[in-house]
């Protein structure tokens, strides 16, 4: 699962997902793109689930980009323990997705073919998310 090597900090607070996204709603690399339309927080297993779906539907030809990374440590305390004592262990890493965000590009094969894929891939992830080209976001995302 994808986490990262080493953090600053080990536990961090939840924070807000309030606005868009200001960075990282634009198309860089492939020509089709999923965008979140939606807030939320993406496990990296939840990540690695939509690439497999990604790769193997094009049957590993063109390429694909996650343009996301689980850098958020999410904290759970062991389930019947009493409360105080402390906040718990880290559990697992989160992506902080905001509306906007383009989450995963797919460039080199057909407009049809890299839209199921990114259809396939979108069942894996826990917000609702749009299949977008190069075309629809010339200014950036509308919403």
């Amino acid at each position: 699962m994808l986490m990262p090597k080493r953090v600053k900090h080990r536990k961090q607070f939840r924070g807000t997902m309030a606005g868009k996204a200001l960075r990282g709603n634009t198309l860089t690399y492939g020509e089709f793109g999923l965008v979140a339309v939606e807030p939320s927080w993406i496990k990296s297993n939840q990540i690695e689930a939509a690439r497999v779906a990604l790769t193997r539907y094009t049957k590993r030809t063109g390429k694909v980009w996650i343009k996301i990374f689980p850098d958020k440590p999410i904290t759970a305390k062991p389930a019947e323990t009493r409360m105080g004592s402390g906040k718990g262990a880290v559990e697992y890493w989160v992506a902080v997705v905001k509306p906007g965000r383009v989450m995963f590009e797919i460039g080199g094969i057909p407009e049809e073919e890299a839209r199921e894929a990114l259809r396939l891939a979108m069942h894996k992830l826990p917000c609702k998310c749009k299949v977008v080209s190069k075309a629809d976001l010339e200014g950036g995302v509308s919403e």
